[in-house]
């Protein structure tokens, strides 16, 4: 072999010697560090636990004995049918949705406590779904930060639900927010992947209780086409403003096979109790 011969080998052999070098670095440890760190803080959101406790949120801090006694009593119902013998015969029984018949009597109220109520049993989680597309309040009473969610699922923007359920900082309770508002959102919900979805987060989890904060059902026809999707039903009544026509309004197109409650929301129950209105009642 000439001298210019070997002089290329070794130049190639060299060459070869530095690719690998290059392809075998490792990551740096920072880099590292601080993407996880910034994958920490996407998915875990921190509520705002003494604004929620100071407004009548069953924050578990030992205090408002009365109203965890309330809720107990309704989730109890709840998962009766959502584990017991009455779930063989409901569809997506795990699938609970939280209504009212018109706006402001109480129905996001009802839904964050019944899942932070939930959140407390010792093998079951809850995800939150904040599914009032056109009013979303979840996220506000919270006290958390906007994110993507439920609305950009269902536009395709954001591809897997793992990447719209979010972990907080109360053990077992997740949360999908609504997501910027669309022009179509009141149409997503009807969308065939809604029902996908409902039908997805059924049964990847069926020891999982899934709590949708929906739309009032008069005025909101998709409402109706959540609901079909589901097998439980709470529907919030308001004390003195709900009136028998309304409700039987809300209800009289609600599939039959729903299992289906009434929680009475704002009842006075006592003059010496301050926190009267928080009385609730619940009908199978």
């Amino acid at each position: 072999m000439s001298i210019i011969e070997k002089a290329l080998a070794k130049q190639q052999q060299k060459s070869h010697d530095d690719s690998e070098k290059v392809e075998q670095q490792p990551v740096p440890q920072e880099k590292v560090a601080v993407e996880a760190t910034n994958v920490e803080k996407k998915d875990t959101l921190a509520l705002d636990k003494v604004s929620l406790a100071e407004r009548g949120y069953l924050i578990d801090n030992g205090t408002r004995k009365s109203i965890k006694d309330e809720f107990r009593q309704i989730k109890r119902k709840l998962l009766n049918n959502a584990f017991g013998n009455a779930s063989k015969t409901l569809h997506h029984s795990n699938l609970i949705m939280v209504s009212s018949a018109k706006p402001n009597e109480g129905k996001t109220f009802v839904a964050i406590n019944l899942a932070l109520s939930i959140a407390l049993e010792q093998d079951k989680t809850v995800l939150l779904i904040d599914a009032d597309v056109l009013r979303p309040s979840v996220v506000r009473e919270l006290g958390v930060e906007d994110s993507p969610g439920l609305i950009e699922y269902l536009l395709g923007k954001s591809e897997k639900v793992s990447d719209i359920i979010y972990n907080t900082d109360i053990d077992k309770l997740k949360l999908i927010p609504a997501g910027k508002p669309h022009h179509l959102s009141n149409e997503l919900l009807a969308s065939e992947k809604m029902a996908t979805l409902a039908n997805e987060l059924a049964n990847r989890y069926p020891d999982r209780i899934v709590i949708f904060d929906c739309p009032p059902l008069i005025g909101v026809t998709e409402t109706l086409v959540l609901a079909s999707l589901m097998g439980q039903g709470v529907i919030v009544v308001e004390e003195s403003k709900s009136s028998i026509a309304d409700i039987q309004a809300a209800t009289r197109h609600l599939n039959e096979d729903l299992a289906l409650g009434l929680v009475l929301n704002k009842a006075i129950r006592s003059h010496k109790d301050l926190y009267g209105y928080y009385g609730y009642g619940y009908g199978a």
